[in-house]
């Protein structure tokens, strides 16, 4: 049963976050992104659980590495957190069709534009809690390419409602988690794009497949509508471009129907290629992944969870 809110706090808390994001929007956006780094800088001294947890993490992930190594990893990703905070309420105001090109290079991106232009094909993009995973959607909304994207809502239904708002703004639409079955399957049916961020823990419903080495719980809704509408799935990201508003959005991998047709079991085949698909984006630049989140929580049956997971 989920906790009662306090409406009272959460008028407050909506209300504090847009002043000082009016109070930000003083300044430039990339003077704000050197303050956000200085936060996420103090998250990381004093936020010691979800600080061990990325070490935990990075240690599994990247062995051959030195502490070192992982701590400057593990602040970075604290740092990235907060730089997407301020990039999301900065996106409306600088990407729109006449700048977008000043601050997005579209790497690897022609067979993606060719498949998006192909209408009444149906498509699935995904990527990871990789760089600013929001701007994907927005950029390709913003070139006239709608996409329907599955999010988890807000806690403070005033902060949600704004906030979806501004992801929205050009036409791309944010559908919730709880009930988000029934307006995919009507957007794969009319032939549209939906786009998933692909790699959380999938509990014990998942399907384990590999990534960074060890097996990880992954949603096999994504692999089943794949082989349902018979569609490609593209596996994109958004990487960050020297700490500034500038990025990189590319395509990592891109999976055809035919790819998996002839396969023992399509469903491991489909996802197991986009996990490692989304692994090589991270290993691009390992500090702007999401270490902090418990990607390996949920074990196979038989294996205890290590600390931190």
């Amino acid at each position: 049963m989920p906790k009662e809110r306090n409406d009272l706090l959460d008028r407050i808390t909506y209300l504090g976050v847009r002043l000082v994001s009016a109070a930000m929007h003083c300044f430039p956006v990339d003077a704000n992104l050197r303050t956000a780094a200085l936060v996420g800088d103090c998250m990381y001294l004093v936020d010691r659980k979800h600080r061990e947890r990325a070490m935990h993490n990075l240690r599994r992930s990247f062995p051959a590495m030195t502490d070192r190594q992982h701590r400057y990893l593990a602040r970075q990703c604290t740092r990235q957190i907060v730089m997407l905070a301020i990039e999301v309420l900065f996106t409306t105001r600088l990407i729109r069709l006449d700048t977008y090109a000043r601050y997005c290079e579209l790497e690897n991106f022609d067979e993606v534009l060719r498949l998006l232009l192909k209408r009444g094909q149906g498509l699935i993009m995904l990527t990871g809690h990789y760089g600013n995973w929001e701007i994907l959607g927005y950029v390709l909304a913003t070139l006239g390419f709608e996409t329907t994207s599955v999010a988890r809502p807000l806690d403070n239904p005033y902060l949600n409602e704004w906030i979806m708002g501004v992801r929205e703004r050009h036409g791309q639409k944010i559908v919730g988690k709880k009930g988000a079955t029934g307006e995919v399957t009507d957007v794969l049916d009319r032939g549209g794009v939906v786009g998933f961020i692909a790699d959380q823990n999938a509990g014990s419903k998942g399907i384990f497949v590999d990534f960074f080495g060890r097996k990880a719980s992954t949603y096999k809704s994504i692999g089943l509508l794949a082989m349902h509408y018979n569609v490609p799935v593209v596996i994109g990201y958004a990487r960050r471009r020297d700490g500034r508003f500038r990025f990189s959005l590319g395509v990592q991998d891109v999976i055809y129907p035919h790819d998996w047709k002839n396969q023992d079991n399509p469903l491991y085949y489909i996802t197991q290629r986009y996990s490692k698909g989304i692994e090589d984006v991270v290993r691009g630049d390992p500090g702007q992944y999401l270490w902090l989140h418990r990607r390996w929580k949920t074990r196979p049956k038989g294996e205890e969870p290590e600390p931190y997971d």
